[in-house]
């Protein structure tokens, strides 16, 4: 009977969302006492050394006591993050002309040697032997 009971758990509703290595589950689940409650699944794939690969996963239980506080305090940080870095994503992984703040010092290190020294992109190899 807990088999039948683990199964009506996991079909109640549930949807997937998949975010480059990561993917979140968001399932609805049912309590002894027939109540609803959320859970949320952060699942990363990690690629080993050899090839082969393994998931890491964590999960969020979420009653519905909670669920106002939780969405308002989601919702709070969502606007934070939008308000004081706008909706464009700045990362390696989503720009290819991205540079770290320690990968700029060496860049400005290049231009300022650069600067110093004479430009030779107009110069033309002469072979002594055509003298």
């Amino acid at each position: 009977m807990s088999g039948q009971y683990t199964m009506e758990q996991e079909e109640i509703f549930s949807k997937v969302m998949r975010a480059g290595r990561r993917t979140y589950f968001f399932d609805v689940r049912s309590t002894k006492a027939g109540d609803f409650y959320l859970t949320i699944t952060e699942s990363k794939k990690f690629t080993n050394d050899d090839g082969s690969y393994h998931y890491k996963k964590h999960k969020i239980y979420l009653y519905k006591e909670d669920f106002n506080e939780f969405k308002d305090n989601l919702e709070e940080m969502i606007n934070f993050v939008i308000k004081e870095k706008g909706e464009e994503v700045i990362s390696e992984r989503h720009q290819k002309d991205y540079k770290k703040e320690t990968e700029e010092a060496p860049v400005v290190a290049a231009k300022a040697a650069d600067e110093t020294t004479p430009d030779t992109s107009n110069f033309t190899d002469i072979e002594f032997d055509d003298i």
